[in-house]
């Protein structure tokens, strides 16, 4: 799996996850030019472009994005809705376990929330 890091997620998690597996595919939106400081819809679409997940903290506005960008391009890419109230431990695991063994079926319906138990 391909992974992007919306700005808003924890960078503990980001570093977490590269501690544990430093050849995980995961880039940080405010490391990419074209969607740094933009707004969720422009994410979406480079993320479905680019064939990466989102990692993302804002489950108010990340939603109505997803499904806006699911109906103007026929897909989205699959978003990981994290609540900012689970243990930063749990999260890095529960994320590795998907990037370990999620198979393209687990992502059909567009989005994932965590916790996974």
């Amino acid at each position: 799996m391909k992974w992007l890091a919306d700005e808003c997620f924890d960078n503990d998690i980001v570093r977490g996850l590269l501690r544990h597996a430093p050849d995980l595919d995961l880039i940080r939106a405010q490391d990419v030019p074209e969607i740094a400081g933009r707004d969720d819809e422009t994410l979406l679409a480079w993320a479905t472009q680019h064939k990466r997940a989102v990692l993302t903290h804002d489950l108010a506005t990340m939603i109505p994005a997803l499904l806006l960008q699911s109906r103007r391009a026929l897909g989205c890419a699959p978003v990981v809705l994290v609540p900012d109230s689970l243990p930063i431990g749990l999260v890095i695991e529960d994320l590795l376990l998907l990037d370990r063994c999620a198979r393209e079926s687990d992502w059909t319906a567009g989005a994932i929330y965590l916790p996974l138990h």
